[in-house]
């Protein structure tokens, strides 16, 4: 199948971290008992007229310009007419010809190159109900809660053609918006879910049909779902079949896509300006407020740990990618005068194998802690290996390092007189390894091993290769 190629565009709707809905005053609060969160204008009861929440507007401004977008500062709410049954108005507002945000583009990096994914247009809409079907009962259960609550939709440009790179770009774009603190990135509650638009042509060739797989929660369903349906198109052509237009969903279980819907056209949906909302028009002066409030973003931050703390690009890339590490990181380093790439190690390998980034602000070892873990090292007032010691016993005790360190006697030995002691009877006692050792110098690793051991860990590593090397070098011959 390598003379096929795999296209791939995405549609993101990202709940906004707003308090209360896009249009009414209910509370946004996920996890309520259903249908406890509405409110009059949710329901789409007659007579009550919709009043637009200020907060979306800067939220979805503030994406747009992280996302390099022009800002279109005449703005219209449209109605997008369709029949569900969780769509209590029978129509959804949203945004048609004249989104806020347009043409602007992502940077992602794969494979150790970077790639630039275009952003079609960001739309401000309101969220629909969920609806419940019931296991064996031929009914189904209606939940408001989500109805109005405040989206807005990023839709990329066909740039994609692996699923690599689509994991590449949600991930660098969820990294964003949690920055932004526009939302907060949940895929579990649907507050960032994904549709994957996946067709396949030959190379060269014009476009093909497209399906659309929507509402995937997990990185990981959303890289086996366009694999899926990638091979299901290309074997469907080779066998004489066609691809038609639909939107699929994705059984993670089974690991196929099925037919949802015939997936409709923008004609379908009847849009027309919303006469219940007047057109929005954003100043220039707030167009600069949103400009100027932009924090730094995932990008910024890994160039400037690269530069400032000169980490490799995977582990700046780690740091950088959740705000809670790279907040843990940057008060680690700020703790001390400790080395930044030791202290990156020690967060990605060691705190990140404890906690998940999601919880590393309330982990048990907090920075002060660990960076004075860390500082001990770099006096080398205890090793490498007696560290990982004292950091699982800081795992269940509140004290400092260095008290731990100093109640149970796990200072680095650092006298060449007592480590002199240690090798001068190991080489006595073992002189067949040493005439080993002259023909095969790696048997070095046995020795050092054997005086850590002795030493119980405690001794100076640097120190104990050495004085093995001048010694098994001179009392060998």
């Amino acid at each position: 199948m390598s003379d096929w190629e795999i296209v791939i565009g995405c549609e993101v709707h990202c709940q906004l971290a707003t308090q209360t809905k896009i249009f009414s005053s209910a509370p946004t609060l996920f996890g309520r008992v259903a249908n406890s969160q509405v409110a009059s204008v949710d329901l789409g009861l007659p007579g009550v007229l919709p009043v637009l929440n200020e907060k979306v507007i800067d939220y979805a401004m503030r994406t747009g310009l992280a996302l390099n977008c022009r800002i279109n500062q005449y703005n219209e709410f449209a109605r997008k007419n369709y029949f569900y049954p969780d769509l209590p108005k029978g129509y959804q507002i949203s945004q048609a010809e004249l989104p806020i945000c347009e043409h602007g583009h992502l940077d992602i990096n794969i494979e150790e190159r970077q790639k630039r994914i275009g952003i079609t247009r960001i739309h401000m809409e309101e969220d629909a109900g969920k609806s419940q079907h019931l296991s064996g009962k031929p009914v189904s259960l209606i939940d408001l809660n989500r109805a109005g609550t405040p989206l807005i939709e990023i839709v990329s440009e066909p740039d994609m053609s692996s699923a690599e790179e689509v994991v590449a770009y949600l991930k660098e774009l969820r990294s964003i918006v949690i920055y932004l603190g526009v939302c907060d990135g949940n895929m579990e509650e649907g507050s960032f879910r994904c549709d994957a638009n996946v067709s396949v042509r030959k190379k060269g060739a014009q476009l093909g049909t497209r399906c659309e797989l929507k509402n995937i929660n997990s990185f990981k369903f959303i890289k086996d779902a366009i694999k899926y349906e990638a091979f299901r198109q290309i074997e469907l052509i080779e066998s004489g079949g066609v691809v038609h237009q639909e939107t699929r969903l994705y059984n993670p279980d089974r690991g196929i896509t099925f037919t949802m819907r015939t997936k409709e056209d923008a004609h379908d949906y009847r849009y027309f300006p919303d006469p219940d909302l007047p057109s929005v028009i954003i100043s220039d002066a707030q167009l600069e407020a949103a400009r100027t409030s932009l924090p730094e973003l995932p990008a910024q931050k890994r160039q400037r740990y690269s530069d400032s703390f000169s980490l490799s690009l995977y582990d700046a890339s780690i740091l950088a990618a959740d705000l809670n590490v790279a907040s843990y990181f940057e008060q680690c380093v700020s703790s001390f005068s400790i080395t930044p790439k030791v202290t990156a190690n020690w967060i990605i390998n060691e705190v990140l194998r404890e906690t998940n980034p999601s919880e590393i602000a309330d982990f048990t070892i907090s920075p002060v802690r660990l960076s004075g873990l860390i500082s001990l090292l770099d006096e080398k007032i205890i090793n490498g290996k007696i560290a990982k010691v004292v950091f699982e016993k800081m795992l269940t005790q509140s004290e400092p390092a260095i008290e731990i360190v100093e109640a149970q006697g796990l200072k680095q030995v650092t006298d060449t007189g007592a480590i002199e002691v240690v090798i001068n009877q190991l080489i006595k006692d073992n002189p067949e390894k040493v005439l080993q050792f002259l023909e095969k110098p790696k048997m070095l690793g046995w020795f050092v091993g054997q005086v850590m051991k002795a030493m119980k860990g405690k001794a100076n590593p640097q120190i104990v290769n050495d004085l093995l090397i001048q010694k098994l070098n001179t009392d060998g011959k």
